[in-house]
């Protein structure tokens, strides 16, 4: 009972999110369901609490704009980490409330706050499902938004996400069916990453 009162209260903080899709969902709760359907498909038998820290990943991110930050790589990184730690003690904060028990909460915050990446098997999973919710539904927009960017900058972009994935999760990105040219652009920068 305690991981369904916590599903909802962390969607109710989704729900909050101004950012509507065309349809008029919050952006961050669609977000949170293609997490949490990530996550399943790459862990089968993926516990709830494991559902629950997916549906975490950008728990209330509109409230820390990246313009809070400057726009330089520094900044980049200063808002991220800032990010993590924040969505982190919010889905601690939330799942308390809910009844889960403090190690349980502790254990989603460390996966949340992507802790022991590529040792910690919740934080890679969550990693896993971010980067191929990135490529599967945020990548064209993404591009678009940066048309800007040189092709190099776009590789490099894309060589940095596939070398955060596990071998299982680069398996399921090499599956989606995408726009050829971002497939093109995956695959050159996958070549490169793997000389």
């Amino acid at each position: 009972m305690s991981y369904e009162r916590a599903r909802e209260l962390i969607d109710a903080a989704h729900a909050a999110d101004p950012k509507r899709l065309p349809d008029g969902r919050p952006a961050e709760l669609v977000y949170a369901d293609r997490m949490e359907t990530w996550v399943a498909r790459l862990v089968p038998a993926a516990p709830p609490l494991l559902r629950l820290a997916a549906r975490c990943q950008h728990l209330e991110r509109w409230q820390v704009p990246r313009s809070s930050q400057p726009a330089d790589r520094a900044g980049y990184h200063a808002w991220r980490s800032g990010l993590y730690r924040r969505q982190a003690d919010r889905a601690r904060e939330l799942l308390v409330a809910a009844g889960v028990p403090a190690p349980e909460a502790d254990e989603v915050a460390t996966w949340v706050s992507k802790t022991g990446l590529a040792r910690n098997a919740g934080t890679q999973a969550l990693e896993d499902a971010a980067c191929l919710t990135f490529l599967e539904h945020e990548i064209a927009d993404f591009a678009a938004s940066h048309a800007h960017y040189e092709r190099e900058k776009f590789l490099r972009i894309l060589q940095r996400t596939w070398r955060k994935m596990s071998p299982p999760a680069r398996e399921a990105a090499l599956s989606l069916d995408l726009p050829s040219a971002i497939r093109d652009l995956i695959r050159e920068a996958v070549a490169a990453a793997n000389p």
